[in-house]
């Protein structure tokens, strides 16, 4: 009997959601209202009452957090190359420099040596990476940005559910940027949301949502900044509140999936196939993705036909963003991060979401093996 394709993720959505989304539609308010306020109240909640605005999407949270911080022209941010190219993007669209510093071979976060050691005196912010919901050495990380007067604009988008050492990601640092995309852990449809540090950088944040709009009284209107359209719909965030009910149990259910899959691909794995498996870490991460780095002897696009023709879906999150052209045409080239350039041309993301079952990380496991034999 052939075997339904599994996929690489797929969003989970319940009855009462979808219930919730139709009264929004029947309430006859469906852009930003009480269900975005709701939301934001929750996740507020959760980031230990710390002030939270949505968005929709996760990459302008991080171009607004840019410019709350004062990031422009002249000045250089440093990131990773492993990460969507949204997160250099922003930089860009702010007017400043994107400056990369290579990544942790173990990790696959930015390598915290190698950031310290790209600071340069133009050097106004960090955007750290939690590839997969694994957060970086977050005392080394704020240590490296006080002792060099530096904003962090966190790019969170898939460590919701994340923590370090007992506390939530978000609910500590500077700006902290979460996306709810589809395939993250809490869905909106799309979405995202920033945690601020004080009520006068939300504010600021809120007139960047809404095309610099300040209004007073019943018809007071002005504009001192330059804003553009970044704000959520209720209907979104009526999917995001149902969806962050359960975070608790999506952050628990993804983690007992990744610890079958490190039993399943059982502990000589990595010797005997030669692909590299993620950090086992249970306690930090919410295992947004679990993620091979595949040996050269096969090619990512040969190992992602042959799973798909064995009705398995992979994903592959990211190709390094330097080498995209865009970015060669500012002047990186290959050669400049030969650890992002090798992962980046390798990693792929095997099947995880809330709805999987051990059986279906066993089927997975047993295609990686079949393929990579």
């Amino acid at each position: 009997m052939t075997q339904t394709f599994l996929p690489f993720s797929r969003p989970t959505i319940d009855e009462a959601t979808i219930a919730a989304v139709g009264d929004v539609l029947r309430s006859g308010w469906i852009t930003s209202g009480p269900k975005v306020q709701a939301f934001e109240k929750a996740l507020s909640d959760y980031f230990g009452g710390r002030p939270v605005r949505t968005f929709n999407s996760g990459t302008c949270t991080m171009e607004i957090g840019l410019r709350v911080a004062g990031i422009g022209a002249g000045d250089e941010v440093i990131t990773t190359p492993i990460s969507w190219v949204a997160t250099a993007n922003v930089i860009l669209e702010t007017g400043a420099t994107p400056v990369f510093a290579d990544i942790d071979p173990v990790t696959r976060n930015i390598d915290l040596d190698k950031l310290e050691a790209a600071i340069t005196p133009r050097t106004r912010a960090i955007i750290p990476v939690y590839l997969a919901g694994l957060p970086v050495d977050m005392d080394r990380l704020y240590d490296i940005a006080r002792r060099h007067g530096l904003r962090v604009i966190e790019d969170a988008a898939q460590a919701l559910g994340s923590s370090w050492h007992g506390k939530r990601i978000g609910a500590f640092g500077d700006l902290v940027s979460f996306s709810f995309q589809a395939n993250k852990n809490i869905t909106s449809s799309e979405g995202g949301c920033m945690v601020f540090n004080n009520e006068e950088e939300a504010r600021l944040a809120e007139k960047y949502r809404l095309q610099g709009v300040t209004r007073s009284g019943f018809d007071g209107l002005d504009v001192d900044v330059l804003g553009g359209k970044f704000n959520m719909t209720d209907v979104a965030a009526a999917i995001g509140l149902g969806q962050f009910a359960h975070i608790e149990a999506v952050t628990e259910k993804r983690r007992m999936l990744a610890k079958h899959y490190f039993v399943s691909l059982g502990k000589t794995f990595e010797a005997q196939y030669g692909a590299q498996l993620p950090v086992a870490d249970f306690e930090n991460s919410n295992w947004h993705m679990f993620q091979l780095v595949l040996p050269d002897r096969i090619t990512r696009a040969s190992f992602m036909e042959q799973m798909k023709a064995l009705q398995i879906g992979i994903g592959y999150h990211y190709p390094a963003i330097h080498l995209l052209s865009l970015y060669r045409e500012r002047g990186f080239t290959e050669g400049m991060f030969p650890i992002a350039e090798q992962v980046g041309r390798q990693i792929v993301s095997l099947p995880m979401f809330n709805a999987m079952n051990k059986d279906d990380v066993e089927r997975a496991v047993s295609a990686v093996k079949s393929v990579l034999q």
